[in-house]
This record gives C-alpha cells, structure tokens and sequence, in this order.
C-alpha cells in the first residue's frame, strides 16, 4: 500500500520510528509537528543533534558520557574511589546521581550478559571495570544492574569473578520493582536502595 505522505515526510517518520520508545503514531505527530516548525526552530534542533554526536563521547574511565577523556565525575578528587557502582548505562548514573546518596565513582557496562541475543561478557565493559580495581585500590563494587533477569544474571557474574580478588560485592537492597528500570525511579526509593545494599551470596 503506498504511503499517503510526501517521501520526504515519509522519511521523517520512518527515521523516528527507529528511536526507542517511539511507535509509528508517535513518529507520525513527531514529522508533523517539525514540518509545522518555524525553520529557525529546526535548524536550532538540526544543531543540537549534530552537536551532541561530535562533541559527547565516552570517558575513557568508566564509559559515561562525557565532552573529554575523563568524566566530570572520575575528574573528581573528591570521589571516593574504594567503591565502585556498576551500573548498564549512562541513565543510571543521572538517576543515582539525583540521589545525593553516592560518593564513589561508576562504570558504566554499556548493557547486561544476555544470551538470547548474543550478549556476552566480551560485549561489555567488563574486562575494562577489572583493570581499573587494583590502581584506584577498590574495595567495594556496588552492583547497580535493573532488577530484571538479565540484570540479576550480570550481577551474579560479577560476584563470582570478584570474590577470589577478595572484593565485596553488592547489590542495592529491594525497594525497586522488578522488572523495572533504575531511571524510572523515585529518589526516595533508589536512595533506600543504595543504603541498604546487601552482598550478593553466591
């Protein structure tokens, strides 16, 4: 059935339609109201994307997000560099963040161990978060995956690779939905969480 847009709509709606989250409904009221924009508007947002991908890259410390090498948080002096949270990505680092409740400093693994689609350990930053343990003289790994099934999994496999180096491992205590994402939460809640982290038994 051919489409009843002019191709260049068309596009638009088929490239937002590639974003997460965004059904076909969305991408249509997304390319209508942009063509509708003033054209100062478009080309201020134009910018800004175009911005944001040559400027944002990943710290070359934990993988956050970040406009140089290192972080503004692995920048820090002030961090606590003994406890270290890991989280699936850059959201949770905000979302921990927002609750003023952490003082270390994070790595982020870009993802969780999920088999079913061919995500293993040599997918994430796993290798990376180990050779960072002895310099920065970690003593703790908060592990910060959701509480989902490929979450607990990672969470499991990290345990098990740091317990023989003699590093505890935790996870952040319930108060979270399972099946949830850490981004989602409330500040009172993921700050609870944090504080009452429990080890992880193996």
């Amino acid at each position: 059935m051919a489409s009843p847009y002019t191709p260049p709509i068309q596009t638009l709606i088929d490239e937002f339609g590639k974003l997460p989250g965004v059904g076909p409904r969305s991408a249509q009221r997304i390319a209508m109201h942009i063509v509708k924009m003033p054209r100062e508007d478009v080309n201020r947002l134009a910018h800004a994307l175009t911005d944001a991908k040559d400027r944002v890259r990943y710290c070359d410390m934990c993988f956050n997000l970040s406009e140089s090498e290192k972080c503004s948080i692995c920048s820090d002096d002030r961090r606590d560099s003994s406890i270290l949270c890991a989280v699936e990505d850059s959201r949770d680092v905000v979302a921990i963040e927002r609750t003023g409740e952490f003082r270390g400093r994070y790595h982020v693994l870009q993802g969780a161990l999920d088999p079913l689609q061919g995500i293993g350990p040599e997918q994430l930053k796993i290798k990376e978060m180990f050779r960072r343990l002895a310099p920065e003289g970690v003593t703790e790994v908060i592990v910060c995956t959701n509480p989902n099934t490929e979450g607990e999994v990672t969470a499991l496999y990290l345990a098990r690779l740091l317990e023989p180096l003699g590093i505890k491992a935790t996870r952040i205590a319930s108060g979270l939905p399972v099946g949830g994402d850490l981004e989602y939460a409330d500040e009172i809640t993921l700050g609870r969480a944090l504080g009452n982290r429990r080890t992880i038994e193996i």
